[in-house]
């Protein structure tokens, strides 16, 4: 182990050791920062000294991260994520709406539903530059890994400026040519003989679902993603029946929907942002467009 020493670590060591433990190698971490293996190395080197703490086992095949880097990686994710909020504030400053902004949405919300709205938005700002992270997880606003939230769910943290926007409607689809061809249920017993298009793992959301909708088990999917847009380019291609936004199915006129009348579950959206950003005008402006946006698309507007 080596020795703590009196100096003080860089932020560019913390970034290269962010970088290994994501990529499990030296070379892999250089590639993805820009930066040469020695150098990556060195950085490594150096914070293990400064720290006095050893953060990885070499060995042939790659970087196994000890116990105390697997302990030290959230600290130093709520730095990276800290200082990137940092950049984004600096580069705010000055007339106008300007700089950047963070927004952490769903994959099928950021891919299907939020570009028009941000093309909108970008064409009334110009000087506005968007983040958009798509992710399924709940984005810890209070950490500032973003600025604003689409969330599926009521966000519950405090210190969080929080608006509905309305309820966006769930439907089982089929492309028409599958319906054609294995035909159309018109029972949820029915849905026993078709291949069905659904989740790999279970969330707490899914299992309220198959709560109220038994049939919709994971023994009985026929292709199984935790990718809403892998399920969604399943269903466009034919493969077989599984559940779309019905807003989003209905501008499609390939995906005709099933049983409406027995399979019609509605998910709560809202958008969240950090309390402290009210006053901040990139951070308004497009928590603004988004409610206004997303409420017209849950209403169908």
């Amino acid at each position: 182990m080596h020795t703590q020493t009196d100096s003080t670590p860089h932020w560019d060591w913390y970034r290269s050791f962010l970088a290994v433990l994501e990529t499990g190698s030296l070379s892999a971490a250089g590639r993805a920062m820009g930066l040469t293996q020695p150098t990556v190395g060195r950085h490594i080197d150096q914070l293990e000294a400064a720290l006095g703490l050893k953060l990885f086992i070499r060995s042939f095949d790659g970087y196994a991260a000890t116990e105390a880097a697997l302990e030290l990686k959230p600290y130093l994710l709520q730095l990276a994520a800290g200082e990137a909020a940092l950049r984004r504030v600096a580069s705010s400053h000055g007339q106008g709406v300007q700089g950047c902004v963070r927004i952490s949405a769903s994959e099928v919300i950021g891919v299907e539903v939020l570009p028009p709205m941000l093309a909108r938005l970008r064409q009334q700002h110009p000087q506005l530059v968007v983040e958009l992270v798509l992710s399924n997880r709940a984005e810890d606003l209070l950490q500032r890994e973003a600025d604003i939230a689409v969330r599926m769910f009521r966000p519950t943290q405090e210190a969080l400026l929080v608006r509905r926007v309305g309820e966006i409607e769930l439907g089982l689809h089929a492309h028409r040519d599958y319906l054609a061809r294995e035909g159309t249920p018109q029972t949820q017993e029915q849905l026993e003989g078709h291949a069905l298009i659904g989740f790999d793992r279970e969330s707490a959301f899914i299992r309220r679902m198959q709560q109220q909708y038994p049939l919709l088990s994971r023994g009985r999917f026929a292709l199984r993603s935790d990718s809403d847009l892998a399920q969604l380019a399943a269903l466009r291609a034919g493969f077989g029946i599984g559940a779309c936004q019905v807003r989003l199915a209905s501008a499609d006129p390939r995906l005709v929907r099933v049983l409406a009348a027995e399979f019609a579950p509605r998910l709560e959206t809202w958008v969240a942002m950090h309390e402290d950003l009210r006053d901040s005008p990139r951070c308004a402006v497009t928590f603004a467009a988004l409610v206004q946006g997303l409420a017209a698309y849950a209403e169908g507007g």
